[in-house]
């Protein structure tokens, strides 16, 4: 799906939201309910989440130039670490006060909370809907839909609550959902921080075990060697892979390079490769420190000064 296509599936999310959180925010003061209020505070994190998603679409979509050789396309996860840390500090805060409603709770009219959730439902619904229409696969856009996914679960919780109350008078069902959502929000939110993270850390992408693409390049009958193999995610769906490998003295480099290219695309999907192919007998047993060509040759090092990683090798000791 395109970037415009997302953008205005995102809009039209946008749009519903803000107009219901502004009718919200009056219905729950009126009647008094946190529920109804924690939920307009979250709807106003849903608008704000999916605004940063917009910002960050239009930014990763910036070419690359100058000291951003990958261009901007971080900003979306910056934008869905963003919106996880959002999900996890409102869960804080709409839980302490959902827990001094719980010791104290005041009058909650049940009509209008169940009305006002009611209607919350349908609105969520349309939202999520929109939302779940562009592309999930981002972890941007999957940010900004779990906020609003958070919020359906939470107007669900609130109607019930409504009709809790209006049915027995029991007003404290309205801090127990507020509890309810915050428990799914900080699931969410730690969920979307932990993804963003990760990517942020140049981890590995979720699926992709680097020994065992290490394992699986240096099966390669003329491979003697992998090392120095860096697998990690630029952004959402965008896997890049580098290392170092040595082909067995008579071996065909460039054959080599393309035959480990299409493996890594064919059984791992990982297409922006970047492999440094050389001959072992290039890498054997003496070597000189640079700055010292005069120096007498020693037994060379594992494979680099500073490792980078373990090292796969298609026989022991070989090199």
């Amino acid at each position: 799906m395109s970037a415009d296509a997302d953008r205005r599936w995102l809009t039209l999310a946008l749009t519903l939201i803000a107009s219901f959180m502004a009718v919200e925010v009056v219905i729950g003061v009126i009647a008094g309910s946190v529920a109804l209020l924690s939920d307009a505070a979250h709807m106003l994190t849903d608008a704000a989440a999916i605004v940063l998603a917009l910002v960050a679409i239009r930014l990763s979509a910036r070419p690359a130039r100058g000291g951003y050789t990958y261009g901007l396309k971080r900003a979306e996860i910056l934008s869905a670490q963003a919106n996880g840390l959002s999900l996890v500090l409102l869960a804080g805060f709409l839980g302490y006060e959902a827990v001094q409603r719980l010791i104290d709770p005041p009058a909650v009219d049940g009509g209008l909370v169940l009305a006002t959730g009611l209607a919350g439902v349908v609105v969520n619904i349309a939202a999520a809907w929109c939302m779940s229409r562009a592309n999930r696969s981002s972890l941007n856009v999957e940010g900004a839909f779990q906020h609003v996914l958070n919020d359906l679960y939470a107007f669900i919780g609130t109607a019930v609550s409504g009709l809790v109350v209006l049915l027995t008078g029991f007003a404290r069902a309205d801090a127990i959902a507020a509890l309810v959502v915050v428990a799914l929000m900080l699931k969410a939110g730690v969920e979307l921080v932990r993804a963003s993270g990760r990517i942020l850390l140049e981890a590995a992408p979720a699926g992709v075990e680097p020994d065992e693409v290490g394992n699986r390049l240096v099966a390669h009958p003329q491979v003697a060697e992998v090392h120095d193999l860096h697998v990690w995610q630029i952004t959402s769906g965008e896997v890049s892979l580098s290392s170092h490998v040595l082909v067995a003295p008579g071996g065909d480099c460039h054959a080599v390079r393309k035959e480990l290219e299409t493996v890594l695309h064919r059984e791992y999907g990982i297409t922006h490769t970047t492999l440094q192919v050389d001959h072992l007998r290039g890498h054997e047993v003496l070597w000189r420190p640079v700055g010292a060509e005069s120096a007498e040759p020693t037994p060379r090092p594992e494979h680099c000064l500073t490792a980078h990683g373990p090292v796969h090798r298609a026989t022991p000791g070989l090199g």
